[in-house]
């Protein structure tokens, strides 16, 4: 596999903020990757670097280019879709096609007609006349028509309801990622994506805590349900984290021996979403 973004030491100040606290890491080729985080963690920020939207210091390499000074040839390979609309609330359907086939070079019209085909959207709508839900389908149209190797995806769903959020995704899936494409999403719905990601990274506080594959995450963390009996010898073993459901308690460990878990109760793999909410108790205090 070869490295679709590298960054060393990267580092963004806001003033009296530090919103990436020098942090290292690096995304392969043909991988969907969740970027998780609490509000103002750096999430966004990390993003805007990767698309050059903003300044930094230490190194960044994106497909091979700096973000900084050649962002104009990134963007020939790269699509983003944020949570808010970016479409002029004026423009129909056909002349946002039209705009995008005129000025990016790797559009598909016969693609993007395709995948609106599939929806309510007609030719003559406007953007002012649509839902949340449809433009986001439009935009989704447009991005997914582009021949783009690093998809970004930031809070893409947020406001949709369930159907449309699965849709999007199914959609991604099924119509857009192949081993050639990258994809980087931020999401506060992470039981939705969960199931589609590849690779996942934490970060808090402008700091990855974590960084690993999905594959590794089962082996490296477990859960144990453990009654009120053993439950101090589940505390000696310094769990990341301790939570009751009716009346039992489960302990969150990582890199615990698998058979001294066994023998204290039921293991199993935790949730991305409790890792998340292990990994940053204390964030929002």
């Amino acid at each position: 596999m070869s490295a679709i973004v590298t960054a060393r030491n990267l580092g963004k100040r806001y003033k009296n903020t530090v919103a990436l606290d020098h942090v290292s890491f690096q995304i392969e080729s043909g991988r969907i990757v969740g970027l998780i985080g609490p509000n103002g963690a750096g999430k966004t920020t990390a993003l805007k670097a990767i698309l050059g939207l903003t300044d930094f210091q230490g190194e960044l390499n994106v497909l091979g280019l700096d973000p900084r000074t050649q962002r104009d040839k990134l963007m020939e390979q790269v699509c983003f879709i944020a949570d808010v609309a970016v479409l002029p609330r004026w423009i129909r359907v056909r002349e946002a096609v039209d705009f995008v086939a005129n000025v990016h070079p790797r559009f598909s019209r016969a693609k993007c007609e395709a995948f609106l085909a599939r929806t309510k959207l007609t030719p003559d709508m406007r953007v002012k006349q649509m839902s949340k839900g449809m433009i986001v389908q439009l935009h989704l149209a447009l991005v997914m028509a582009i021949d783009a190797r690093l998809l970004v995806l930031d809070e893409p769903t947020l406001g949709l309801d369930i159907l449309y959020r699965k849709q999007f995704y199914q959609s991604l899936l099924e119509d857009y990622f192949d081993e050639h494409k990258t994809i980087v999403v931020t999401t506060h719905q992470v039981e939705e994506v969960e199931n589609i990601l590849t690779d996942l990274m934490f970060i808090r506080d402008g700091k990855v805590v974590l960084d690993t594959d999905m594959e590794s995450l089962g082996d490296r963390f477990a859960e144990v349900m453990v009654g009120a009996d053993r439950a101090a010898a589940a505390r000696a073993l310094k769990p990341l984290d301790e939570r009751q459901v009716f009346g039992k308690s489960i302990f969150l460990f990582d890199g615990a021996d698998r058979a001294t878990l066994e023998a204290l109760g039921e293991v199993r793999r935790p949730s991305v979403s409790d890792l998340f909410v292990a990994t940053m108790k204390g964030t929002y205090a």
